[in-house]
């Protein structure tokens, strides 16, 4: 059973948003999720409303079903403060190291050591043990968008020409095996336009030739149409009963006038051909053969009421 949960996609997509409902989807029944950040952008603590997040696991919230969810924003100087003092013992050193910038230009100069340390501690969090029990159920990782996930995920070959062997080379083979393990999916959220789909079918190759497993398509913010399949195909042609459009016009108390009449055959025409090619995207996404799970849009925005809403729907 997946224990890691990675979610990426296209900047605009609310990827955050769909990686913190499906961390209160998961926090049920008493059970434990660490809901992980990596890119500095404070993103939980805003989606939460809570001060920011340190590198320290915070209790943020609640599960629908009685379970906690613990946030954390992964640091990746902290990160390597951490590893230097597991594994060489710095301690003040490492502090020290801090001080004159030392650690800002090792990340600098090689950004595939900055993925390892982001990523190895999201994998110390999903093996942690506390009294001979996993000490989350579940860790949910909010992480960069699909442009950048291969690299991000495939820290193998990143560190490929820093380190041959060593701790860190080790780090590395550890964390790939984790992510390629039957514990890890991959989940990719996007809009039903063209680009965020097209950057998603780009990202699913990529990831698969990593051997890297997908979990699921997460199509959000999706609008149901009122207008059958028969009204849609009126509407693109313009065709629409008047008659029709004056009743329902009436029907809502709006006075009526042939102006108004003709702005709403127009609004529904662009509304059928939205329609269409929101069907065209999504014959794209099922073409992949994943399973997809779709998110109703919150017209009036996120928050902790709405979350919890999105969190049902991905337990439903």
């Amino acid at each position: 059973m997946a224990r890691l949960h990675v979610v990426t996609g296209k900047g605009g997509t609310g990827k955050t948003t769909v990686a913190a409902a499906m961390a209160l989807a998961l926090a049920t029944e008493g059970k434990r999720v660490l809901l992980c950040e990596v890119e500095g952008r404070q993103g939980l603590a805003q989606l939460f409303d809570v001060p920011p997040l340190p590198y320290v696991e915070r209790r943020i919230a609640h599960g629908p079903g009685g379970g906690e969810v613990f946030a954390l924003a992964v640091d990746a100087e902290a990160a390597l403060l951490e590893y230097l003092d597991m594994y060489y013992h710095l301690g003040r050193a490492g502090k020290a190291l801090e001080k004159v910038g030392a650690i800002d230009f090792v990340t600098t100069i090689a950004p595939g050591l900055r993925d390892v340390l982001l990523t190895g501690k999201v994998y110390e969090a999903t093996r942690r043990k506390v009294h001979g029990k996993l000490a989350y159920d579940a860790v949910v990782l909010d992480a960069p968008p699909t442009g950048r996930i291969a690299p991000f995920l495939n820290v193998n070959t990143e560190v490929a020409g820093l380190a041959k062997v060593g701790p860190i080379r080790n780090q590395a083979d550890a964390i790939m095996g984790m992510l390629r393990s039957d514990i890890t999916r991959i989940h990719l959220v996007t809009l039903l336009e063209e680009m965020p789909v097209q950057e998603t079918l780009d990202a699913v190759e990529q990831l698969q030739k990593l051997d890297l497993r997908i979990g699921s398509i997460v199509v959000n913010m999706v609008r149901n149409s009122p207008l059958d399949d028969d009204a849609l195909a009126l509407a693109v042609k313009e065709k629409l009963p008047a008659a029709e459009l004056t009743r329902g016009l009436k029907a809502a108390g709006i006075t009526i006038g042939d102006d108004l009449v003709r702005t709403l055959a127009t609004e529904a025409r662009d509304h059928a051909i939205r329609v269409g090619l929101e069907r065209e995207n999504r014959d794209r996404i099922d073409a992949l053969g994943k399973q997809v799970t779709e998110l109703t849009l919150q017209p009036d925005g996120i928050d902790q009421g709405t979350l919890l809403d999105l969190a049902e729907e991905f337990r439903a």
